[in-house]
């Protein structure tokens, strides 16, 4: 009840004239006909009583303003169509139909109302995004904390990068506030506007509250709710070093922070000029409608001033007027296409234009981009290979957290892929240590995942190009090619050690790297040959090389079932183009089902196959999809370019007219299906709004429908035909 009195009084303050009209009837139902001024005749009108007055002075109110309103729609473009009600309204006086008069201002006022309710209703997901927009943050006044205060790890301030137990250093922060203590966090800072935050600031972000700005976290751990950015239902936990994104919403704990950026040029800013964006823009379509509104218009004059002359009655003109309604074009037609793009929005994908909405329904070839599209954004590791003959009694999980833990410090491209692996590796051999399987002899029970919680690790270096070192709970762990990993400290392979059984001589020494590449052979052929599309990366303990680890480009584990859903909305081709080699592209293309594989092919290339697909004639419509970065030039090329991205990078690459914020392939037929519906509501409400209100007019011209009853009547279909363009918020796709 009270949400219910509080829309009414919202409605009431932006639509003024509505409660003017209830109280009207007042009036008009108390004293019509009271003159205490006597007989006194004016043309047209007659002798209104006082009731009837109050309505002529509603209705004047009403001309005047709804004038002043088309004139405002022609200054900015737009076709002010409003002149059925002008007529009507005028019509109804003219004919003394003060009933009717009051009707049609009621109509008038409440049709306003209505759209403001629908508008705002369609809206709504959008509205979220912008209210939810950080106002103010809190920046720290520890002493000596600042941008010269703060150790990031970055060796910025002159410090090494790595401690003694090999983890970085991250922060030089009070403990209590590392820790997230609501006492420091509750002291010492500032609350000031958003604007004002610079890059270096050390923030405070309390339990609940907003991220302000974009930044790096230095407390040691942190929960975030990112649903406003990019839709993730699932709270993410990062840790310390992290990238803190403005608009993600802080956990239970305070977190401290260093902004990176200033507002204006954070993430959430960006999503915000990508939703206001689609608000101020008007799609092709409704743009066609306010065009078709104005024949629309001919047609009901017509209508009624043929059967004002064939009936010789005039109130048969207002008759016909009260029953004449745009609304299904003018409120309708952009409601529905304003509610899809809050589903969209809803769904994780922001669009630039609501143009760009109605050409996704008609997109028949889409192109994807290979590497972080229809695969994972890293390789990722598919199996791990013990050397035959190695002797260890270490299994692959072992091997896997070892080489997970010292490539944890690496930037290599496969690093990331072998320290998840790593991490599971590590959950895993937990698990086994606690259901009682100890699978390592007595002796060496201090390998990771046997009793010990975390891994020490120390003296972690990394060879640029060749690969990464390190100590883990005392053990030296080498990962990376297999020259560096199977070499001695002096660099060579020690034949003696890799081929068992087989004299080392002193021809063997000099041999060189001719002698190190044939070792490397033999290595390799003992592990067996790699497939087109896999690599690897060797892995020693303690100077012994013991295996290697696989990886591979993998495909989104929902990448064929996306991919099946497009083929399924009727997407007619459905093409690939990467650089990668031409037989690593093929097996990717027959896991995602690809038939029409472009690969080898440089930037360039990528742009001439999207612009022939372009410009063929009767192609439809084309849509690239890749990353939004590396992609740019491509993405311009297609007719629609949709830029998907994890919401850890910059929200959309500028080449991009569609943002997938939730890094899901699964998005991509998702809206479609989306804009494909909005369409068909759309068309739906305007078709049956026009054909209700013409059945009406024609009734009306044969006198079957009275001019008060047209009145609510006319209502009554726009009420139908906003509410059935409403229904394109609804997921029934």
């Amino acid at each position: 009840m009270r949400k219910f009195i509080y829309l009414c009084s919202h409605l009431c303050v932006q639509v003024p004239l509505l409660p003017i009209a209830v109280l009207t009837v007042i009036p008009l139902a108390v004293c019509p006909s009271w003159r205490p001024w006597g007989a006194a005749d004016i043309p047209v009108l007659g002798n209104p009583g006082v009731g009837q007055w109050i309505v002529i002075i509603v209705v004047a109110y009403t001309i005047i303003d709804t004038v002043r309103g088309m004139i405002d729609d022609l200054r900015h473009g737009r076709v002010g169509v409003d002149l059925l009600a002008v007529v009507a309204i005028a019509a109804t006086v003219a004919v003394q139909e003060y009933w009717a008069s009051w009707a049609v201002v009621l109509m008038i006022s409440s049709g306003e109302a209505i759209e403001e309710y629908a508008q705002s209703k369609a809206e709504s997901s959008l509205t979220a995004l912008m209210t939810a927009a950080p106002q103010t943050a809190h920046v720290v006044r520890w002493p000596g904390v600042g941008v010269a205060g703060v150790n990031t790890g970055d060796g910025s301030d002159g410090s090494s990068d790595d401690r003694c137990d090999g983890f970085r250093k991250v922060a030089a922060l009070p403990s209590s506030a590392a820790s997230g203590s609501s006492d420091a966090a509750t002291s010492h800072y500032d609350t000031v506007a958003v604007e004002s935050v610079t890059p270096g600031d050390v923030l405070i972000v309390l339990p609940g509250e907003t991220v302000p700005v974009d930044g790096e976290l230095l407390s040691g751990s942190a929960t975030l709710d990112l649903s406003n950015i990019n839709g993730e239902p699932v709270p993410r936990e990062v840790f310390a070093g992290a990238r803190v994104m403005s608009g993600a919403v802080n956990g239970s704990t305070t977190l401290t922070m260093r902004a990176t950026e200033a507002a204006r040029d954070s993430q959430y800013q960006r999503i915000l000029a990508l939703v206001a964006a689609a608000q101020d823009s008007r799609p092709a379509v409704v743009k066609t409608a306010d065009v078709l509104a104005v024949p629309f218009t001919m047609l009901a004059l017509a209508i009624a001033a043929v059967a004002w002359l064939v009936s010789g009655v005039p109130t048969r003109f207002a008759q016909v007027l009260v029953l004449a309604t745009p609304c299904p074009l003018l409120i309708a037609a952009p409601v529905a296409y304003v509610a899809g793009t809050g589903r969209l929005a809803k769904s994780g994908i922001l669009i630039k234009t609501q143009d760009v909405l109605e050409n996704l329904g008609r997109v028949t070839h889409v192109f994807f981009d290979k590497t972080g599209t229809l695969t994972v954004k890293q390789p990722q590791v598919t199996r791990v290979e013990m050397l035959p003959g190695a002797g260890t009694h270490l299994n692959e999980d072992h091997v896997l957290m070892m080489a997970g833990v010292v490539e944890t410090y690496s930037v290599h491209i496969l690093a990331k892929g072998i320290a998840k692996a790593g991490t599971e590796a590590l959950s895993r051999l937990h698990r086994r240590f606690e259901e009682g399987q100890r699978l390592c002899p007595q002796p060496d029970a201090d390998w990771p995942g046997h009793g010990r919680d975390y891994p020490v690790v120390k003296h972690i270096d990394e060879d640029a190009g060749k690969g990464i070192s390190g100590e883990v709970n005392g053990h030296k762990v080498r990962v990376g090619r297999l020259s560096f990993v199977a070499s001695s400290e002096d660099g060579f392979l020690p034949v003696e050690r890799i081929v068992p059984g087989r004299a080392t001589t002193d021809g063997d020494r000099r041999s060189g790297e001719q002698g190190e590449g044939r070792l490397a052979d033999e290595i390799r052929t003992r592990f067996g040959m790699l497939a087109p599309d896999e690599m690897a990366s060797y892995v020693s303990i303690d100077g012994h090389l013991i295996a290697r680890i696989v990886l591979r480009d993998v495909p989104r584990a929902n990448a064929k079932s996306a991919l099946a859903s497009l083929r399924g909305l009727g997407v007619a081709k459905l093409s690939m183009l990467t650089g990668d080699k031409r037989s690593s592209a093929a097996i990717i293309a027959s896991e995602v089902g690809i038939d029409d594989v472009h690969a080898e092919l440089f930037p360039e290339d990528k742009v001439a196959a999207v612009t022939t697909a372009t410009v063929t004639p009767s192609r439809g419509v084309t849509m690239m999809v890749g990353d939004g970065v590396n992609d740019a030039p491509v993405l311009a090329a297609a007719d629609i370019g949709m830029a998907m991205t994890d919401g850890t990078s910059t929200a959309a690459s500028e080449s991009a007219q569609v943002v997938i914020m939730n890094d899901d392939i699964a998005a991509v037929p998702r809206a479609i299906a989306i804009a494909r519906r909005t369409k068909r509501v759309m068309l739906q409400a305007v078709l049956a709004g026009l054909a209700l209100a013409l059945i009406g007019m024609v009734a009306a011209a044969f006198n079957l429908i009275p001019v008060v009853v047209g009145a609510f009547l006319q209502e009554a279909i726009d009420v139908v035909s906003i509410l059935w363009a409403l229904t394109a918020l609804l997921d029934r796709d």
